[in-house]
């Protein structure tokens, strides 16, 4: 049910331009899809280019390339020339895998604004054995090499139970890599990060002493480097508004063709979602059942309903809620407000036991666990 009249629906300001899930890395906190969308399904050129226009005309701002590892497509400076040409900013998130000075050079010429690195620790052994790839230098020296154009420059930093201790040492190292940002980017619980979320998530000390770190940094680092950092959802007294809000600010199309409120959104149970191949996006954004079903407020439970955040947080994640609670439609348990709060609790008192950090979900080891989520992301990423 519509929430409001259409002439009152602002238009959305980015869409999230999921373009493959291939990817090169086998990161255990991946927050993507568990079933992931097969080669041959990927959207043509022609196909996301069309995507990008009807993007421009809808009034968005922003194209972000994502993915997987959106560098897997060959033709990405085809697809970030084509969404410059409807007039959006682009923005590419990548882990630098498959970047050369050749592919860099050309995206730099099809008019990429801004480029997001992600990095998974400052140390290189650590960071490979969390990428189950050997990365970590590749990234160093792309990071160079991206700082000799004029490009807008941010380091996305994923922290967890695991690296979390030095994080003073990795703000460091970001600031050497000469940074415009940084985004400290606390682990998702989603995906795989759900799987091995007993290895992964931080105790409540670590969470403490990485705020005051972080507030130390933005301070002494003013006017050089800007510092973004949001405490993790379990540790927070109210939930993040997750992407602006359902059906707020943005809109994701996967590489598939389905549009989605989020990355996660296709967990949830009896949705169905449109796809850019039958509808355009416009109809999508303004008409389809899936945009409007968490839209506004009137789909609330208490205490959502009449609570004095609602318009800020939206009740939090529905994707989060319906992995902890079994219904989409329950508040958040991130909120400290939730009737199913207890959920959450029983999580972070278990990552705060004392319980040995190598201990993953079901009891494994957390390098059984990344062996286990390589050999299939391997099965997934390339089928026989």
């Amino acid at each position: 049910m519509q929430n409001y009249p259409i002439t009152k629906l602002p238009s959305p300001l980015a869409i999230i331009a999921e373009v493959t899930h291939r990817c090169p890395l086998h990161c255990v906190y991946c927050s993507n899809p568990m079933h992931l969308a097969e080669t041959q399904s990927e959207l043509s050129t022609g196909e996301w280019t069309g995507v990008f226009q009807q993007a421009g005309k809808l009034g968005m701002l922003h194209a972000h390339f994502t993915g997987g590892e959106p560098v897997a497509r060959m033709d990405l400076p085809e697809l970030v020339s084509a969404a410059r040409m409807a007039g959006l900013y682009t923005n590419l998130i990548t882990s630098g895998i498959g970047l050369n000075d050749h592919r860099l050079a050309a995206l730099m010429g099809a008019g990429l604004d801004h480029i997001q690195i992600s990095f998974q620790d400052s140390r290189e052994e650590a960071a490979n054995w969390i990428a189950g790839a050997k990365a970590h230098a590749h990234k160093v020296e792309l990071s160079r090499a991206i700082r000799k154009y004029k490009v807008a420059f941010t380091v996305n930093l994923v922290v967890h139970r695991q690296n979390l201790d030095h994080l003073e040492e990795m703000i460091e190292f970001i600031v050497q890599l000469n940074a415009d940002r940084v985004e400290i980017a606390h682990a998702q619980y989603y995906g795989w990060a759900l799987a091995n979320r007993a290895a992964l998530m931080p105790t409540r000390e670590q969470v403490e002493k990485g705020v005051a770190i972080v507030a130390e940094a933005e301070k002494r680092l003013a006017g050089r480097m800007r510092i973004d950092s949001v405490i993790p959802d379990y540790y927070a007294k109210y939930p993040k508004a997750c992407m602006g809000g359902w059906g707020q600010k943005l809109m994701l199309v996967n590489p598939s063709g389905k549009v989605l409120p989020c990355h996660a959104a296709e967990v949830l149970p009896q949705m169905t979602f449109e796809n850019v191949r039958e509808r355009p996006l416009q109809w999508i954004w303004e008409e389809s059942e899936s945009f409007q079903r968490f839209r506004g407020e009137s789909w609330m439970p208490e205490p959502c309903r009449t609570c004095d955040h609602r318009a800020e947080d939206f009740g939090g994640c529905r994707c989060q809620a319906f992995l902890l609670t079994g219904d989409a439609s329950a508040t958040d348990p991130a909120c400290s407000l939730a009737p199913k709060r207890s959920v959450v609790e029983s999580a972070v008192q278990e990552s705060s036991s004392g319980a040995s950090v190598k201990k993953g979900a079901g009891g494994s080891s957390f390098v059984q666990l990344q062996k286990q989520n390589l050999e299939l992301w391997n099965y997934r990423t390339n089928p026989e």
